[in-house]
């Protein structure tokens, strides 16, 4: 039974920048897939990137060249670091370890 808790979020200003944390703890697989998702209001959760223990990832097209993300296998913890954020970036971010959910953090980008 893993827990999952982000940070990191807040409010910041358009073309600024940002970096989620997610720190994954208890019982999970040593080297566990594990994945940011957002959600706005109205829409859809997406996954935003996804990284395996090996280091490949898989960014969302919607995200790809401003977002990266990666992950300290020794401490189970995943990156999100976020540049030239726009406003349709604003959103609950999420992050899934296996098939364990965090509790959101709220990233809103705003003048």
């Amino acid at each position: 039974q893993a827990q999952v808790v982000e940070s990191g979020g807040g409010l910041v200003q358009p073309g600024g920048s940002l970096r989620l944390s997610c720190a994954a703890s208890g019982s999970m697989y040593r080297l566990p897939v594990m994945a940011w998702y957002r959600q706005a209001p109205g829409k859809q959760r997406e996954l935003v990137a996804l990284s395996r223990a090996s280091g490949i990832s898989n960014i969302a097209d919607s995200v790809k060249g401003r977002f990266t993300i990666s992950r300290d296998n020794v401490n189970n913890t995943l990156y999100l670091h976020m540049n030239s954020l726009k406003p349709e970036d604003t959103a609950v971010y999420y992050c899934r370890v296996e098939y364990t959910w965090g509790q959101g953090t709220q990233v809103t980008v705003s003048s």
